[in-house]
């Protein structure tokens, strides 16, 4: 059998917890979360998780192979070697590190499910306008959201990266995995940015669970947007000043199978308040406004 020590303090022998190696367990070490085990001549420790998982395995039977990983806890990871070391990209000799507090109980304090609204469409046609109005809206009915604005982003995590074709896709990359992290957290993500290609937002979608990427199309006609001109961006574009315009000389793949499209009515049309509304009322009947 094999002790813990919890709160500095060793605890009494967990029945039923037996350690792969055929000794005795000889001393636990008095921190939190750590066990002790022989193995021939030197000594392995494994971290636990304190009292849930002590508690977890009370009653039964599960084994512990101190040469490797947990074999056969009731966690959720049960089978997993969940201390191999992965590569990843150019990063080697990682561990996913897991947590006690998952996702479902982040939303249980928020009162709310995470997810992403990915607003795109042409610079001019009103994403970040509709995204502020929707996170009003949302931050009125008491629920956590935080947006992800294209340009707000390149002012700092995503400023070292220019309109080519290969940094915009790795600027959609950033912006995705930051607002998976927010969605993880419980969070309603709300990214507003143009994001022209269509495999590089398929590629967000495919970051998340099913149902919790919500695209949003801001269908407004180029001409639209061009009179609008904020930014006076497009005007710069026809004077050649700009190159690789989203719409000018570059494309603009719309969405094929999106959950929502906002779509310009000419005249007075809906109102941003109007469309925001619309994203609200599709979060509402999917329960991403309650958990």
């Amino acid at each position: 059998m094999i002790a813990a020590a919890i709160g500095g303090k060793p605890t009494t022998p967990t029945p039923g917890l037996v350690a792969s190696t055929g000794s005795e367990f000889l001393s636990s070490l008095p921190k939190l979360g750590i066990v002790s085990v022989p193995n021939g001549a030197s000594v392995i420790y494994l971290k636990s998780r304190g009292n849930l998982r002590i508690q977890a395995v009370e009653g039964s039977r599960k084994t512990v192979n101190v040469n490797e990983n947990v074999d056969d806890f009731d966690n959720g990871h049960a089978g997993q070697n969940r201390s191999q070391l992965s590569t990843v990209g150019k990063s080697t000799n990682i561990k996913w590190q897991d947590c006690s507090v998952g996702k479902i109980d982040r939303e249980r304090l928020l009162k709310q499910k995470g997810c992403v609204i990915w607003i795109t469409g042409l610079s001019g046609s009103g994403k970040s306008t509709v995204a502020c109005a929707l996170s009003q809206f949302l931050h009125q009915r008491g629920k956590m959201c935080y947006i992800l604005d294209g340009d707000n982003v390149r002012h700092g995590l995503n400023r070292d990266l220019g309109f080519k074709a290969e940094d915009r896709a790795e600027n959609i990359r950033r912006i995705g995995e930051v607002a998976k992290l927010f969605a993880d957290a419980g969070v309603i993500c709300i990214a507003s940015l143009i994001s022209p290609y269509r495999r590089d937002r398929d590629a967000c979608r495919a970051l998340l669970p099913d149902g919790d990427f919500i695209e949003v199309f801001m269908d407004v006609p180029l001409e639209v947007c061009e009179a609008r001109d904020s930014k006076g961006l497009y005007k710069l574009a026809r004077a050649g000043k700009i190159k690789g315009f989203t719409g000018i000389d570059d494309p603009y793949e719309q969405p094929l199978n999106c959950e929502i499209v906002l779509e310009y009515k000419g005249g007075d049309g809906a109102s941003p308040c109007v469309m925001a509304e619309k994203v609200v009322s599709y979060l509402e009947e999917k329960g991403y406004l309650e958990a």
